[in-house]
Parts: structure tokens; C-alpha cells; sequence
């Protein structure tokens, strides 16, 4: 089966900064992936590299980008593949226009909608359905700028699945979450794995990484620095050396913790 994403020798340079060095990534279709490091390693320019928002670098030797086998696309037309929720978004999309209206908007790509925006009945029952699934109905009139962090949170990736994408891309979806509100957003996102949507997460923060993820890829300064099944990567010995602290780690009921 042709990969969901390949990259192949790929740099990303931001101002001077290389933030990606030579990466080489595959991602199959169907697979729940956690890419986990601390922060600086790359990991947010890896989900704007997917999405569209960098390029890499032009370079003499050879190199690839690729989605669904694909180095060329529409960006309206990736949206029916990857559903992209980032922090750049929920800072955008938070503002006085209601849970419905920024659902609804995702299918023009734009925060909120227009009077020039040709909104169908079946726009409108698929923004019900995908707020149905991800239990947020009940803010559809609320606007996002009352709602707290894990509710705007919950609307945003209601928002990138109204395209039926095969995968959602999160970027620390956890950010400014209380205890609660994390809970309930890793039930949702565990719900939608089994429902068959592929989750693919950076994050920086272990407890993040739900059960049903069973790869996971490690970053350090811009490059790879483990890649593979769940158990086997997140050692103490590798986190240690990831972080540049002692650190110990202990899986309870799937979940994996740092003490």
C-alpha cells in the first residue's frame, strides 16, 4: 500500500535555523503514529511541512515529499485526506462566531462563514453528524471565544473532519488543558481511532500517546532519534537520553507516565 506520508531526506530551514535535518519518515495508511519530543526538536515544523505552511529545502542530492504517494497537490484537495488541528488554528478560529459556524466553515477553509459561501443541506447535516460523534452539540450556538480551551479544542477537530479525512494531524493537543478536559479529549480521540480515522500527534507530553497508538517516533534536534513500536521505544533509557534527565517511565492500563 502506498504510504499516507514519505519523506525522504528531507530539510526545512527556518530563518537560519535548521529545524529538519535530512529526515526520512514513512507513515502507512491506517497507522496511529505519536511523534514525541521536546521542544525545539522539529516536531511542529514537521506538521507545517505536512501541511503546506514550509517547504524543504531545495537540495542537490535526492530528496522527496510525498502524500499518498503524491509530491503535487491542491491544498482544498489534501484536506479530504489530512485533517490538520493546530495551535495556529485554535488561535484563529477562537473568536465570536459560533461552534456551528467554525464546524461549517471548514468546508470553505476559512473562519466562519460568508454571505458568498454556497452552504448545501448536506454541509449542514455533516456539521451536525461529526458534532454529534465528538459529543459537542450542545455548543453549536455557544461562541468559541465563551467556550472553555477543551470545548474550542473539541469544535476545531469537528471542524477538520466534516472532509471525512483519513487522518488527523494534532499538533500538542493537550496545550493549556485542564486534568478534565484531557481526559476527555484523549476518550474522543481514542473513539475516533477506532472508528477507523488515522491519528497522527506530535506532542511533547507521554500521557498524550493513547492505546491505540502503537508506533512511536522520537525527535531530537531536528532529526529521528527512534522510530518504532510503542513498548520498545519509550524506555527509561531513551527518554533519559531524549530529554537530558533522568527520567522513569511506567505504562499503567496503556498510558504512559514519567515519574
Amino acid at each position: 500500500m502506498i504510504p499516507l506520508i514519505e519523506l525522504e531526506n528531507v530539510t526545512v530551514r527556518r530563518d537560519e535555523h535548521v529545524a529538519l535535518d535530512s529526515v526520512s519518515l514513512s507513515i502507512a495508511q491506517g497507522e496511529h503514529v505519536a511523534i514525541l519530543g521536546p521542544n525545539g526538536c522539529g516536531k511542529s515544523t514537521l506538521i507545517k511541512l505536512i501541511s503546506r505552511d514550509l517547504y524543504p529545502v531545495l537540495k542537490n542530492e535526492p530528496w522527496a515529499l510525498r502524500i499518498l504517494g503524491r509530491e503535487k497537490w491542491r491544498l482544498f484537495d489534501l484536506r479530504h485526506h489530512l485533517g490538520i488541528v493546530s495551535n495556529d488554528w485554535m488561535q484563529m478560529c477562537t473568536r465570536d462566531y459560533s461552534g456551528y459556524e467554525i464546524v461549517l466553515s471548514g468546508f470553505f477553509g476559512s473562519v466562519g462563514i460568508w454571505p458568498h459561501h454556497p452552504v448545501t443541506p448536506a454541509m449542514e447535516a455533516k456539521t451536525r453528524e461529526v458534532m454529534h460523534l465528538l459529543e459537542i452539540a450542545h455548543l453549536a450556538e455557544r461562541h468559541t471565544n465563551e467556550m472553555s480551551s477543551g470545548e474550542a479544542r473539541r469544535i476545531l477537530i469537528a471542524r477538520a473532519l466534516v472532509h471525512d479525512p483519513q487522518c488527523l494531524v494534532l499538533d500538542e493537543p493537550t496545550t493549556s488543558l485542564d486534568l478534565r478536559s484531557t481526559h476527555e479529549l484523549r476518550e474522543i480521540l481514542r473513539k475516533l481511532a477506532r472508528a477507523g480515522i488515522s491519528i497522527l500527534m506530535v506532542t511533547h507530553h507521554l500521557p498524550d500517546i493513547i492505546p491505540e497508538m502503537q508506533r512511536v517516533v522520537l525527535m531530537k534536534q531536528g532529526g529521528i532519534f527512534r522510530d518504532g513500536p510503542t513498548a520498545e521505544v519509550l524506555t527509561s533509557a531513551a527518554l533519559s537520553s531524549l530529554f537530558g534527565l533522568e527520567v522513569e517511565v511506567l505504562e499503567r492500563g496503556g498510558y504512559w507516565h514519567v515519574l
